[in-house]
């Protein structure tokens, strides 16, 4: 590594942990928003967590990410033992997995993380962000969480290797239930021994939301470890 991106990411890490939510530009082909845990917890090689928005969050404007989510339940008060990373998607775009994958290693350059406890979870145009990228990374990602979104189904065998928690409602007019279904018999054709299914009755879209207030989605996330490949 060169002499001045060391000195770089050294003045990167000292302004940002003063700061533990800052806005990153231009170091990844996302813009994003990084949350940094507690400096006991940053210390001690800390997981990283990857928020994925959904369609009416996309744009140039971070402020947006911060509408719902995992950023605003941060910023709510909620402590999360994590590095937490929420990047934008620009409007009318659908999220790409190597645009991820390019946030996420600028962070685990610039930190000292666990690559074994690497999680990502989304909602909407998220979800589908959640599946694409966890179903082209199985070898990094830990564990997702899709909400009411869907995905590729040829990505099913990829995605029965490791814990995804699908959830969708079952009066949801604006991504139908069956999207998700697609997805769980895709995962199903190979093994459901590391799948989760959720029908939430009642629920519409944006009542999925409401999960990202639960404590039961980051504990059964946080759950998980991935185990090194010898």
């Amino acid at each position: 590594m060169k002499k001045g991106l060391v000195f770089f990411l050294f003045l990167s890490f000292q302004f940002i942990a003063k700061s533990q939510l800052q806005p990153i530009y231009n170091q990844a082909e996302y813009p994003f928003w990084l949350h940094l845990p507690s400096d006991s917890i940053l210390k001690t090689k800390p997981p990283i967590l990857i928020f994925l928005h959904g369609r009416s969050l996309s744009g140039n404007n971070l402020e947006l990410v911060k509408k719902y989510g995992v950023i605003h339940e941060i910023e709510k008060g909620r402590n999360i033992p994590a590095i937490v990373i929420a990047p934008q998607v620009p409007a009318g775009k659908s999220w790409e997995p190597e645009k991820i994958l390019s946030v996420l290693q600028f962070v685990q350059r610039t930190f000292d993380t666990d690559t074994s406890r690497v999680y990502v979870a989304g909602m909407s145009l998220g979800a589908y962000g959640t599946l694409g990228f966890a179903g082209a990374y199985p070898e990094i990602v830990t564990a997702a969480v899709a909400l009411c979104g869907g995905g590729n189904p040829k990505d099913g065998a990829a995605l029965s290797t490791i814990p995804v928690w699908i959830q969708h409602g079952n009066r949801d007019a604006a991504v139908p239930l069956s999207e998700s279904q697609k997805m769980v018999n895709a995962i199903k054709a190979c093994t459901d021994e590391n799948l989760k299914f959720t029908i939430v009755p009642g629920a519409n879209h944006g009542d999925l939301e409401r999960v990202f207030r639960t404590d039961e989605l980051y504990d059964w996330l946080f759950q998980y470890v991935k185990t090194p490949i010898k």
